[in-house]
């Protein structure tokens, strides 16, 4: 149907200068840097509202929410996700090498203060396993387990336990003051540089380290943490070397609940549908696990590691401590980046999803709370899991009252049962780790669709991922960020320059080489440009408009300047005699270097370059006589991109190449101005609003161009 729709425009041919001399353009007034500050520090009463709404997005939410229609649904998302969220913070917290109960805090203090700044709905707030493995290796370091912690004055009278404790506090502290102080900085958009190939493959990455993490819990074998370059192969050596000493009690444990929960969360999975609420199967299996370790004295009988005490109450808050603040900030600030890009990363797909708004830098400065809050009562650090996540969306929730309602739950676990997890084995929290770890590990087989795709997207995951996997997390997203801007300068530095050639019967034009029924006008070139010009592509832009048209311009130049003053010469000792020959006349120049416009002076004949030259003359060819430069791909020029185009231009211009440029900007043609690009060889005139414009023009000019008055009677001496 689209085929037979036609349209048919007739209008003037346009240049930019008669464009704009026609069409008259709307004056603004560009402001200066005083009247922007000025503006941002200027309160009325109405900005003062919007700011506290945007400051607290519970205003906004709060006034349109639906009790007969959400509540009901937000207790039973709450109850759901609760219960994952006790199972998972004292999963997680096991890779953070601390107590079992100190993850349970992550699910309840962060919860509370995002509940009031967080700006999306659906997300739900707690430990997330990356994080607690950053954590982990940060705890590890300085609080190793065989060896003397670092020297922290805080440590002196502290136990390891605790000494480790004040690390992963400090540092969650420490995080959300990275994360407060990017949102009032309101440098949100700095999560716009971990693409989703980079975030894929570091968190892969991330699953990899958790994986050999746990498997010391699920053989239960005593190995010490290792941290820095290298630290997956120490740990894998230690795990190999003890590999005899397995518990027999836990590993069977750890491949039933496994298998298990796999099964069930495929059922979940296919029949999701049809379920009105997923099979909490991670919360059944943990309540028989306790089950059957209480009965059969798992800890004392087989020598199982279990969960053990758990206090009944919160833990009295504690300072950080400025010393760790000291020793963490490098590993502190790519964690608040981390955890900041996931929770943003699930927080866009469910706002999408349900028509809702996000605000970046709101959700820093709400991350930022909610870590500094949690660091002050021992929690780790939070940003969100994708699995609790869509427990919480999937079971209905409607609003982070469903948050609110989770964290409840953890306080009834914290005040009320805690006592009843203590004779958990840590195999099973091993386990279900693993189990959740399927959806990061399957990231693996987009490799081989990125290689076939887009192999500089393919480079930066793998690179990424064994970076981070042999190197540690922190050095790890530190090349893959690396490679990601290698990539960016790669495609803008080398982009894909085209010859272009119209699509017979209109006014399309297209890569002479995709099409079979297109049109190379004879004479001109149309160069495609398809991306900005800077300093580090202005070089191989111009290699590229050299091969495109043949010849080096500057060269034939040369050799043209060379030329003429060997004809001056013979003419002045008399070794030519005249002929009569017909040739093209150009303008004349006073100046004598060969980059210079060709000098005519005191030479009483003009050359055509084209024809056979006397005294066995040679010059390379000009097969064309019009260059168009399509600029519609070209979002900007820096000073050291005008320079060297503005020599291109003027090569060409001076072997009598006339060169236009189209679909530019007016920004850019406005810079030009400002710069003082144009001179009397490079002219306003140059500049087409598109391809056709300046086609039409050359086409309307070519008849002036070789039409008699253009040529004069010269003659050249024959040689004797």
């Amino acid at each position: 149907q689209i085929q037979e729709l036609q349209y048919s425009v007739t209008r003037p041919l346009y240049s930019e200068d008669t464009f704009e001399d026609e069409h008259a353009k709307v004056y603004r007034k560009h402001k200066r840097l005083l009247d922007h500050f000025i503006q941002y520090f200027t309160c009325t009463s109405e900005r003062a509202k919007n700011t506290a709404v945007s400051l607290l997005p519970i205003i906004g939410w709060m006034k349109i929410y639906s009790i007969k229609d959400w509540l009901l649904n937000d207790i039973v998302s709450g109850v759901s996700t609760g219960l994952v969220a006790v199972l998972q913070g004292l999963a997680y917290s096991l890779l953070a090498s601390i107590s079992p109960w100190y993850g349970l805090y992550a699910a309840f203090f962060p919860v509370i203060m995002y509940f009031f700044l967080g700006t999306s709905r659906h997300i739900s707030v707690g430990a997330f396993p990356v994080l607690s493995l950053m954590v982990g290796a940060v705890v590890t370091r300085l609080v190793p387990d065989e060896g003397l912690p670092a020297n922290i004055t805080a440590f002196e009278g502290l136990t390891k336990d605790e000494q480790r404790i004040l690390v992963s506090a400090s540092l969650t502290f420490l995080v959300g003051l990275f994360q407060l102080g990017m949102g009032l900085l309101q440098v949100g958009f700095i999560v716009m540089y971990l693409s989703d190939t980079l975030i894929s493959g570091f968190t892969t990455a991330a699953a990899v380290h958790i994986l050999v993490s746990q498997l010391k819990f699920v053989l239960g074998l005593t190995v010490p943490g290792f941290s820095g370059p290298l630290s997956i192969i120490y740990t894998l050596k230690s795990l190999f070397t003890q590999i005899t000493s397995t518990n027999i009690h836990d590993l069977v444990t750890s491949i039933v609940v496994m298998v298990m929960v796999l099964g069930v969360k495929e059922i979940n999975d296919r029949f999701k549908s049809k379920l009105p609420v997923p099979i909490p199967i991670e919360v059944i299996m943990t309540v028989i696990a306790c089950g059957v370790s209480y009965a059969f004295n798992f800890s004392e009988n087989h020598g199982v590691d279990v969960v053990g005490k758990i206090p009944n109450t919160f833990e009295s808050p504690i300072a950080p401590s400025l010393q760790v603040f000291q020793m963490t900030a490098v590993e502190a600030f790519p964690i608040a980046i981390v955890g900041f890009s996931v929770a943003f990363a699930v927080a866009k797909v469910y706002s999408v999803k349900h028509d809702y708004l996000i605000d970046g830098n709101q959700e820093l400065i709400a991350f930022g709370a909610s870590n500094i809050f949690g660091g002050a009562f021992k929690s780790l650090a939070a940003s969100t899991a994708l699995s609790r996540s869509a427990v919480q969306e999937s079971t209905g929730g409607k609003t982070q009252i469903a948050g609110l309602l989770s964290a409840l739950i953890v306080l009834v676990v914290i005040l009320g049962i805690g006592f009843l997890l203590e004779p958990l084995p840590k195999s099973v929290l091993g386990a279900v780790v693993i189990v959740n770890l399927k959806g990061m590990l399957m990231q693996v087989v987009t490799v081989p669709y990125l290689w076939k795709k887009d192999r500089p997207d393919c480079i930066v995951w793998v690179g990424t991922c064994l970076a981070a996997i042999f190197l540690g997390l922190d050095l790890g997203l530190a090349v893959g960020l690396g490679l990601e801007l290698l990539t960016v300068v790669f495609r803008a530095q080398f982009p894909r320059c085209c010859v272009l050639a119209n699509i017979s019967g209109t006014d399309i034009y297209r890569d002479r080489k995709d099409y079979v029924n297109i049109y190379e006008p004879e004479g001109v070139k149309i160069f495609r440009i398809p991306s900005p010009i800077f300093f580090a592509n202005i070089d191989f832009f111009r290699d590229k408009l050299k091969d495109a048209v043949g010849f080096n311009p500057l060269r034939i130049l040369r050799k043209r300047n060379k030329a003429v003053k060997k004809i001056k010469k013979m003419i002045k000792k008399g070794e030519l005699t005249l002929t009569s020959v017909r040739l093209e006349s150009e303008d004349e120049s006073n100046m004598e270097d060969l980059d210079k416009p060709t000098d005519y002076s005191d030479l009483p004949i003009q050359v055509n370059w084209s024809a056979d030259l006397p005294a066995n003359i040679r010059v390379p060819p000009v097969n064309i006589h019009s260059l168009i430069l399509d600029f519609s791909g070209v979002s900007f020029l820096d000073i050291s991109a005008l320079k060297g185009l503005k020599a291109a231009l003027k090569e060409f211009i001076r072997v009598s190449v006339d060169v236009y440029i189209v679909g530019c900007d007016p920004y850019i043609i406005e810079k030009l101005r400002n710069c003082k690009f144009f001179d009397d060889e490079i002219k306003t005139s140059i500049f087409f609003l598109t391809i056709h414009d300046a086609m039409l023009f050359i086409h309307e000019g070519k008849d002036k161009r070789i039409s008699p008055k253009n040529f004069k009677e010269i003659f050249f001496f024959d040689s004797y």
